[in-house]
């Protein structure tokens, strides 16, 4: 009686440890997927240590492309919207059109958050959902510096973006660029 105890107690414990692994196992697959399969843009950066106790260190991003046009009139705050994207001639991220419910799956799309709606100019303003870029902490304050500086200086050389990859709806946040090097990188030479 005593074995059959211990067995099953031996095998709950097996099932949880398997769940345990399975579950970040997948989180991890599912952001590779993306960043295989998925289409690269460009989103340009605008100027903004913040930390997260249970992700670490990262770099607030703001981004230039935050609304868009639109003949719907009835946006509220925080309400989900969907932002169909198209390349410009560069590479970066245009918007092409804003839902309230998903495209289909062969459209480059991301969900972003209302912020308000422009009736003068009849534009949604948005938040996009991928605006931490995380990083080793020793290096996320000269990072969060950097970045700042590289948005102050108004020379047209200085060019500052993220490259993010997008497949079905699912952004991944690859890396942050300053003057076609990587911020990783960049923090470094400095």
């Amino acid at each position: 009686m005593k074995n059959i105890k211990t067995i099953y107690i031996f095998g709950i414990f097996i099932a949880l440890a398997l769940v345990q692994l399975f579950v970040p196992a997948q989180m991890i697959w599912g952001r590779e997927k993306v960043i295989n399969e998925g289409v690269s843009y460009k989103f340009k950066a605008r100027p903004v240590d913040p930390s997260d106790p249970f992700r670490g260190k990262y770099i607030t991003l703001n981004y230039e492309l935050n609304s868009a046009e639109t003949e719907d009139t009835l946006w509220t705050r925080n309400e989900d919207v969907y932002v169909e994207l198209n390349k410009d001639s560069l590479g970066f991220a245009t918007v092409s059109k804003v839902s309230r419910s998903k495209f289909e799956v062969s459209d480059d799309f991301v969900k972003a958050k209302v912020r308000w709606y422009n009736s003068n100019e009849h534009k949604v303003n948005f938040n996009l959902e991928f605006d931490r870029y995380y990083m080793e902490e020793s290096k996320a304050y000269d990072a969060e510096l950097v970045y700042t500086e590289s948005l102050r200086d108004s020379l047209p050389e200085n060019d500052t973006y993220a490259i993010v990859f997008i497949k079905d709806g699912e952004a991944v946040l690859a890396d942050v660029m300053i003057n076609e090097m990587s911020i990783k990188d960049y923090v470094e030479k400095e």
